[in-house]
């Protein structure tokens, strides 16, 4: 049996492949990620310009012109078919204590635009520093506490816009 694929491209058209077409395909690499390709008998100059293996994203050349393309396998079609969001999740808004623990530094301020993965408190429970971490691109709308406090495990340390 033949495994379904289905092609996005420019977020616009979508194909339906299986592993019986693609070995259909006449590619022959010319170059490191330069590619010459044959479909029905007319030919095309292909270039990988980038790829994301992980998420199956490339950006592709052909004939001059680029192309952004996403490959969704049969486990992500069969996610879709249930109506799961593949990456979706609840916004963050709040930021909690993970363990009770004494803060370090406070590294934001309210107001301040932050990106995901920014630093926003240090946090030392059993005598180890913990970076916290900004989870989500946004802005600070206000910090629960300052330098030197104490803490519980779940207590609201930040909360975002």
């Amino acid at each position: 049996m033949s495994k379904p694929y289905k092609i996005f491209v420019n977020k616009v058209n979508t194909f339906d492949f299986t592993d019986n077409d693609l070995s259909k395909l006449d590619a022959v690499s010319v170059e490191n990620n330069h590619f010459h390709v044959l479909k029905e008998n007319a030919p095309y100059q292909a270039e990988i310009v980038s790829s994301d293996f992980n998420s199956r994203k490339y950006s592709v050349k052909v004939n001059g012109n680029t192309y952004d393309v996403s490959i969704a396998n049969e486990l992500d079609l069969l996610i879709e078919s249930m109506g799961i969001s593949v990456g979706a999740g609840k916004v963050v808004n709040e930021i909690k204590a993970p363990m009770p623990g004494l803060i370090l530094e406070v590294c934001v301020a309210v107001g301040q635009e932050v990106s995901e993965n920014d630093p926003l408190l240090i946090l030392e429970a059993m005598k180890m520093e913990n970076t916290l971490v900004s989870p989500r691109s946004g802005k600070i709308k206000s910090i629960a506490v300052e330098k030197s406090n104490a803490v519980e495990k779940g207590q609201l340390l930040i909360e975002f816009e």
